[in-house]
């Protein structure tokens, strides 16, 4: 099966759900392939289905004058924080084509992110009783999904060299006692992007069992068939 993979850069989050909802009625419809869209987010903190009000520790206006919206979603979860120099991934996929089981698909993707995070010297692994993938008490890569007809949306982001001060104002994931970290914390230095996101699409699609291709490449199929 194939995987369509979009790398879009810097989107607002407001156009990235838009984007999304359009992916996903199109994946309902057979329209398009399984979709992998990666891209990077100005600031802004999301609260997901299950988030407490009492996790931000501050207030949408307070944030909203340095610069970070704030958007109530339908993904699972808690509150989380997305930036420059995070690596935001919104898979669209058919899980009736996989796997009918929403923690097979959790637990594929966190293992897409401990091999990512192998490939950097860096051993990363699941925390029983809360998704994503950790280093020790911190959080590496944060996950919460949302499911419609099987068809996936929301995903993952991994920091990457991201600003972890943004952080502080809020409660991540509503876990306290628990921290956040980094590629560039944890090795001391930048970290490509792109080197980062090449190893995901990688790990993303052998543990899928997808083949990856970009938009022009999927085209041309089309075109040949």
């Amino acid at each position: 099966m194939l995987l369509h993979l979009e790398q879009l850069g810097f989107v607002d989050y407001a156009a990235a759900l838009e984007l999304q909802k359009e992916k996903v009625g199109q994946r309902k419809a057979g329209a398009i392939p399984d979709t992998l869209l990666l891209l990077e987010h100005p600031h802004v903190y999301t609260l997901g289905r299950n988030a407490r009000r009492e996790n931000m520790l501050v207030s949408a206006e307070w944030l909203a004058s340095r610069g970070a919206q704030v958007f109530q979603i339908d993904r699972g979860g808690d509150v989380t924080y997305h930036g420059p120099g995070q690596l935001v991934g919104y898979p669209i996929l058919d899980l009736t084509q996989h796997r009918r089981d929403v923690s097979w698909y959790m637990r594929s993707l966190e293992e897409v992110f401990i091999r990512t995070a192998r490939d950097f010297g860096i051993e990363a692994e699941r925390s029983p009783g809360a998704a994503g993938v950790w280093v020790g008490n911190d959080k590496l890569t944060a996950m919460g999904v949302h499911l419609s007809r099987w068809v996936t949306s929301h995903g993952f982001a991994m920091n990457v060299n991201t600003d972890l001060s943004y952080f502080e104002w809020i409660i991540p994931c509503g876990l306290p006692g628990k921290g956040v970290t980094s590629l560039a914390k944890l090795l001391g230095r930048a970290v490509k992007m792109e080197e980062v996101a090449e190893r995901v699409v990688e790990h993303f699609g052998v543990v899928f069992g997808l083949e990856v291709r970009t938009g022009e490449e999927v085209k041309e199929l089309k075109v040949e068939s």
